[in-house]
């Protein structure tokens, strides 16, 4: 579970939906780079429920990009994804 969660966060595919996703919500409007914000939260939206065992099912069955295929993760369910994480904001630095 948490190799794949780790593997969807990685994945250039995803952040590319994800980010366009926050663009389309507006991110820009609230003082985010939509690219910067998926990335710094990219932790959190790879753990959305059930995208790990989709991913895996998808590789099972011989899928090789699931981050780019839109009927693995939907792109509504990344909108949700997204959606429940608004408002924007920044993910807080772990220097002091």
């Amino acid at each position: 579970m948490y190799l794949t969660q780790s593997t969807i966060a990685a994945d250039a595919d995803m952040h590319n939906r994800v980010a366009q996703a926050a663009a389309e919500q507006g991110a820009a409007d609230d003082g985010f780079d939509p690219d910067y914000w998926a990335q710094g939260w990219r932790r959190v939206w790879a753990a959305s429920p059930g995208w790990d065992e989709a991913w895996e099912s998808a590789l099972a069955a011989g899928i090789a990009a699931p981050g780019a295929d839109p009927a693995v993760i939907t792109d509504g369910q990344i909108l949700a994804q997204v959606q429940s994480m608004m408002p924007f904001r920044p993910v807080v630095s772990p220097i002091p």
